[in-house]
């Protein structure tokens, strides 16, 4: 078997990959959204946050792709660990491509390799929820320490009276707050009060797991906004700010994909601690869809992503419409 590493300028090897995902997926989690060719290649350029992910493909003797994996490198925190997600096709699975083992295996054995080439001293694995990609975790010496569930939200068949219900509900409970509504980057002078509101997101469970909170500051917040938007994703947000002291205390952000219009992705929902209690969370989220509804007509779905414990958040978002898609168990072992 052999593994290549790809260049988000390769388009066929991209393209490669994608079959991969979108053919084990199928298999795995019909309703997971699907990558594409230009997503995946902008994963690799980009990012989150211009913290770029590498991917690796694997070919069998024919030149097959067999299986892909993507490698995040974390830069800004979290610097001893490497996550990675692994993908093999259902129809290579288990089987005797590579010479050394399963393709599986000696995917997974590179990238601990990598990890330890680049001084890394903790692994992190995710995977869905199924049976094989438990043993396959457990056979490899991960330990779970983590649950996160995938909700959807159709928005064509949202209620919206019980949006406007819920809006007016939190409107009354937050009087001290007003609303700012943007669209792309942040104003330069809500830049510094936004580095606070954002790093509330440490606050949300992390289960078990062996991780360091979220470092950001105005260059990490400025790369973000750069990221998304150079992987053609529009960012919506919604911050709530208190009217007596104009300290911002909570913001959500939604990216709409210009590829797939259709497709929106939750991103930080995120309330400071010391202005928690005034219903800003069902605020924000209420305030959110009502204008996204107005501003991007085609959305249609909206994706979020919560760790199973998260029982507040996940409160507004069963309150909202949404139902579970998937869940991922996230793994992590000492090198």
């Amino acid at each position: 078997m052999e593994i290549t590493e790809l260049s988000p300028d390769d388009e066929a090897g991209c393209i490669d990959a994608v079959a991969v995902q979108s053919a084990a997926f199928a298999q795995d989690c019909p309703e997971l959204v699907r990558p594409t060719p230009r997503g995946f290649a902008n994963l690799l350029r980009y990012g989150w946050d211009l913290e770029p992910q590498r991917g690796f493909l694997a070919r069998n003797a024919d030149g097959r792709a067999v299986a892909v994996a993507t490698v995040s490198l974390p830069t800004y925190d979290n610097t001893n660990q490497v996550w990675f997600e692994l993908t093999v096709h259902p129809d290579h699975r288990d089987g005797t491509d590579g010479t050394d083992g399963t393709v599986e295996a000696e995917l997974i054995e590179y990238v601990e390799q990598l990890a330890r080439d680049e001084g890394r001293t903790m692994m992190g694995f995710g995977g869905f929820d199924l049976p094989d990609a438990i043993a396959l975790a457990h056979k490899h010496g991960y330990e779970q320490k983590a649950v996160e569930v995938n909700r959807r939200q159709d928005l064509a068949g949202l209620d919206w009276s019980i949006v406007r219900s819920l809006y007016d509900e939190a409107v009354a409970a937050s009087t001290a707050y007003e609303l700012v509504t943007l669209t792309g980057a942040l104003p330069e002078d809500m830049l510094d009060g936004m580095i606070a509101v954002t790093a509330s997101i440490n606050d949300a469970p992390k289960d078990d797991l062996d991780i360091e909170d979220d470092v950001y500051s105005r260059e990490r917040l400025r790369a973000y906004e750069e990221a998304q938007a150079k992987s053609d994703h529009t960012l919506y947000r919604v911050i709530a700010r208190e009217k007596a002291t104009g300290e911002l205390a909570g913001h959500t952000v939604i990216a709409v994909e210009r590829e797939r219009p259709h497709i929106g992705e939750q991103h930080d929902t995120a309330v400071a601690r010391e202005h928690r209690g005034h219903r800003l969370g069902a605020l924000l989220k209420t305030a959110m869809l009502l204008h996204v509804r107005d501003a991007e007509p085609a959305l249609t779905q909206v994706d979020t992503w919560n760790a199973e414990s998260n029982n507040h958040m996940i409160g507004i978002n069963e309150q909202l419409g949404y139902r579970i898609v998937a869940r991922f168990l996230a793994y992590q072992k000492k090198l």
